[in-house]
């Protein structure tokens, strides 16, 4: 749909932009997929799209950091912020994120909550994510019922623009393809 370029806040957020770049130079977000958008009820133009390795265990890179939170940071959750999507556990962030459309201050840490971690700013690219947003939705259980996007939409590739690649060395096992058995 159209290139995405963030500015990501390594003086801010060191522990998580180093998290997310292993992701982009070890080439595990290449092929993957924006999977999710979240509109919000009462302007559907608002909200967050999802992306990453979803599910596939075999793109992820252990082992996990300590994010930073945004109460470390001073970084919020508004209009084109990029930040890691995690579970439960507010550690257990690997290599899906998200980006804001709109402000999402109920992303940012406050007392007895820990948030997610911002990380970064789309610089360019912003159209493109309005766009993958409005994209038709389905799908999907518990609080991400509905918002699961039906026909995703392809990450080619992750890069650096700054030109340092720093990939880890490790095994990639989602490049390997399975062997047949012998007859």
């Amino acid at each position: 749909m159209g290139n995405i370029v963030v500015a990501l806040d390594a003086r801010r957020a060191p522990r998580t932009t180093a998290n997310f770049l292993i992701y982009v130079d070890d080439g595990r977000l290449d092929g993957t997929s924006f999977y999710r958008a979240t509109r919000h009820k009462s302007d559907p133009a608002k909200g967050f799209i999802q992306g990453g390795i979803d599910t596939d265990a075999r793109r992820i890179y252990f082992p996990t950091v300590p994010l930073e939170r945004t109460t470390q940071t001073g970084l919020r959750h508004l209009d084109g912020t990029i930040s890691m999507a995690r579970h439960r556990d507010p550690d257990s962030a690997t290599g899906n994120f998200s980006i804001q459309v709109g402000p999402n201050p109920t992303l940012d840490a406050k007392p007895g909550y820990d948030g997610y971690a911002a990380f970064g700013q789309v610089v360019a690219g912003m159209d493109v994510v309005r766009r993958i947003l409005a994209l038709d939705t389905c799908c999907g259980r518990g609080v991400m019922r509905g918002q699961m996007i039906r026909n995703r939409v392809t990450i080619i590739r992750a890069v650096r623009l700054d030109g340092r690649p720093q990939p880890s060395g490790q095994v990639k096992p989602w490049l390997t393809v399975p062997r047949r058995p012998a007859p």
